[in-house]
């Protein structure tokens, strides 16, 4: 198995200087099977430095050169991608056709997408007699979680990469192993030395040393919200750009005239999907109140439909990615029935046929209130809350009642109705109908979802500066 021992720092594998040694756990045993160092500061210090070094060059390479170095990159993701899933299932659980179709292929999407849009991007562009380029931004931190992790290595590395920025990287220490197989790719596909740095660690050390780092120029982060306010906070002070792909409790409005046999089958299955461990996932579904009870019907027989198993045993659920997260998704469960709320479906007892790992049975919640912790908090697990509405400004008034901002879904017969709808709900995407993600789309959402946008050409414009010359276009005389 792949070790994260080592750091890729200024183009080559080096010790840490002074880090401990952590297991990395698989979630389907709960048992130790890799192991990575947590860094330091001075780790962080020394890939910041050679970062920096590198910025000079890099910066004005052509943008043929990088989009040869993308392509050599995105070859090897997709020759590496069943080496790449077998890591994601085993670091983070998830099951092994959800890794090889989903997990590691996101990676290979998001470097194709970036390949596209550079081969397009128009860097300089005529505002009159001005001439606006727009640059790389600097230095960039990039600070990844565990739930999807090739796919957030790839929306931030690629665009970086395109841009013409340096970077040091920093995954989750819980899902740090598919971050070792991308610095190989990228060593190998000859990206000069220090452009793309690697540094395993927490984030109390690495972390938060990079935020406050005054030579990082941007910190792009997606992970809590919590954690999100915490590098927000430290970054303000030296006036860095911030990039926050952060939580959502995001909800799914099925309006009358939809289709409830597909609407409610097919919603149950998007929340648990990666055991419920997306950040857009819709785990708050809203009902018309005079259908309530047939979609409480459907959407339990959905859930207890689904099988929980370990990574190779073809299961539609694996297990949550950790046992930190295993106790919060319990536990918010175990508040949801103390609180009053009717379990349909599912509960706080591990599956009765595994008897370790930190598996949690699809769990369905039914006589739900808005003041209820399970409708306001994220729960990053498989847990689905079910409400009712009376109409469709009710429904709207109850999907924007939170905090987060991240997605919607809206189900109707009639587009222009669910268009009126999508138009109102305070997100930075709408799914209608089941529509599927668009990986050139902008991804990222309102209020405490974060700023910023990920993915295509929105993605890349999130790494670059914009510097106006003035005089510097050329007037043509007509």
């Amino acid at each position: 198995m792949i070790e994260a021992t080592k750091f890729y720092i200024d183009g080559r594998w080096q010790e840490s200087n002074g880090g401990a040694p952590r297991p990395v756990i698989d979630p389907g045993t709960g048992e130790a099977f890799a192991s990575v160092t947590i860094g330091t500061a001075d780790d962080a210090d020394r890939a910041v430095a050679a970062a920096r070094r590198a910025f000079a060059s890099f910066s004005r390479s052509a943008v043929s050169e990088r989009i040869e170095m993308l392509e050599a990159i995105n070859a090897a993701l997709i020759a590496r991608n069943d080496e790449i899933a077998a890591v994601i299932s085993a670091e983070m659980g998830a099951p092994e056709g959800l890794s090889r179709r989903a997990q590691a292929t996101s990676g290979t999407q998001h470097f194709a997408e970036i390949i596209r849009v550079l081969r397009e991007y128009e860097f300089e562009t005529a505002m009159g007699s001005t001439l606006v380029r727009r640059e790389p931004v600097g230095v960039c931190a990039l600070i990844t979680p565990w739930n999807w992790p090739m796919n957030q290595l790839a929306t931030k590395v690629a665009p970086a990469l395109a841009a013409g920025c340096t970077m040091v990287l920093k995954p989750s220490e819980l899902a740090p192993l598919d971050a070792v197989i991308l610095a190989e790719i990228i060593h190998e596909a000859g990206v000069p030395a220090g452009v793309f740095n690697l540094v395993h660690g927490d984030g109390p050390g690495v972390g938060a040393r990079l935020a406050a780092h005054p030579d990082i120029d941007m910190i792009s982060f997606t992970g809590s919200t919590r954690a999100g306010i915490a590098i927000g906070e430290v970054a303000a002070r030296s006036i860095k750009r911030v990039s926050l792909e952060l939580g959502g409790k995001s909800a799914n409005i099925i309006l009358d005239d939809a289709d409830f046999g597909v609407a409610v089958p097919e919603s149950v299955r998007a929340v648990m999907l990666n055991s419920g461990q997306s950040c857009n996932a819709p785990t708050r579904m809203m009902v018309p109140r005079g259908r309530y009870d047939e979609a409480c019907a459907i959407a339990a027989a959905t859930a207890q439909g689904l099988t929980v198993g370990a990574q190779g045993s073809g299961a539609d659920l694996g297990p949550v990615a950790n046992g930190t997260q295993y106790e919060r998704v319990v536990g918010m469960i175990e508040t949801g029935v103390r609180e009053g709320a009717v379990l349909l479906a599912g509960g706080s007892e591990r599956p009765a046929h595994l008897d370790r790992g930190y598996f949690v049975s699809p769990t369905i919640f039914g006589g739900v209130s808005p003041g209820m912790s399970i409708v306001r908090e994220e729960i990053f697990g498989p847990v689905l809350v079910i409400m009712s509405f009376e109409d469709d400004e009710d429904a709207i008034r109850l999907a924007n009642d939170t905090e987060y901002g991240l997605s919607g879904y809206v189900w109707s017969e009639d587009r222009a109705r669910a268009l009126s709808v999508a138009s109102a709900l305070r997100t930075g995407m709408v799914h209608l109908n089941g529509a599927s993600l668009d990986t050139a789309a902008p991804f990222g959402g309102y209020g405490k979802s974060g700023n910023g946008r990920e993915w295509g050409v929105f993605g890349l414009e999130e790494f670059l500066e914009i510097k106006s010359i003035y005089g510097g276009a050329i007037r043509r005389s007509h």
